[in-house]
């Protein structure tokens, strides 16, 4: 047996449903265990007194990495079954802009603000409200938009194929500048709440 499993036909699409379900579960559950359902949290990334946020996700995205990378390696999994999408330049700069001014202003993203609104947080309610109703425009006016969607293709490509390294090499070097942002993160935070009781006591 080989991954991908849907690639392969080993199940259809009603269990990819099911295990979809599954892992959105899993994935909500560790984001409100780590603290990310709540937009005081995620807004302390921006002032840099909590890094919650960038070690959370980096743990999660070198996790993925290295576990495709062994998987691949050991033959368990075929990369190249993997869906990559493609990459629109422009279109995808917008979204980004978009999506970076949303989440400056909400205080939450996508993932985290339906994290918040099941918790019953009225910020989170109000952020998912706000982005199924950007969804549903973006929909309405798509014949519209359809001209700047399509515009820029540059095809799939990954990492190591734009840097025209290994593999091996790109995973070595990302896990790397993973260990030391995660040391600088540990000592802005603690330069922050040492900055934080200063103040404290003097306001005292």
């Amino acid at each position: 047996m080989s991954a991908p499993f849907f690639e392969y036909g080993l199940f259809g699409a009603g269990f990819s449903l099911v295990v979809a379900l599954i892992v959105g579960i899993a994935f909500g559950w560790c984001l409100e265990r780590s603290g990310m359902g709540s937009a005081r949290k995620l807004m302390g990334q921006f002032y840099l007194t909590d890094l919650t946020v960038f070690k959370v996700m980096f743990s999660a995205i070198i996790t993925a990495m290295l576990g495709i990378f062994w998987l691949g390696w050991i033959g368990f999994l075929d990369i190249a079954r993997i869906y990559i999408p493609e990459t629109y330049i422009l279109p995808q700069l917008a979204g980004g802009i978009i999506f970076g001014v949303g989440f400056a202003t909400a205080g939450l993203c996508p993932g985290t603000s339906c994290v918040s609104a099941v918790t019953g947080r009225g910020d989170g309610v109000a952020a998912m409200l706000g982005m199924l109703g950007g969804v549903l425009l973006a929909g309405v006016f798509f014949s519209v938009l359809e001209p700047f969607y399509q515009s820029t293709p540059h095809g799939t490509f990954t990492l190591p194929a734009l840097v025209r390294v290994p593999y091996g090499v790109v995973v070595f070097v990302i896990v790397a500048i993973a260990l030391v942002g995660f040391h600088v993160a540990e000592r802005v935070e603690r330069r922050a709440k040492t900055d934080t009781r200063a103040q404290s006591t003097e306001a005292a």
